[in-house]
């Protein structure tokens, strides 16, 4: 199974919604498909955005 694979098919569609959400968040011109051309920079950027918004989603959860 490949690392970056989901785990559940059918969230397939949220979390690709998801991504473009913390992509326009920190300013990061993402298209449906393909992104190659896009610097590891911005990359990481769009991934530590995701990672943020889900840490903070947890916590409200705890609450």
């Amino acid at each position: 199974m490949k690392s970056n694979s989901v785990m559940v098919p059918e969230a397939k569609e949220a979390m690709e919604q998801f991504k473009m959400q913390a992509a326009s968040e920190v300013g990061v011109n993402l298209n449906k498909g393909y992104n190659g051309d896009i610097t590891a920079r911005q990359a990481g950027s769009v991934g530590g955005q995701m990672v943020k918004k889900m840490i903070e989603s947890y916590e409200k959860g705890m609450k």
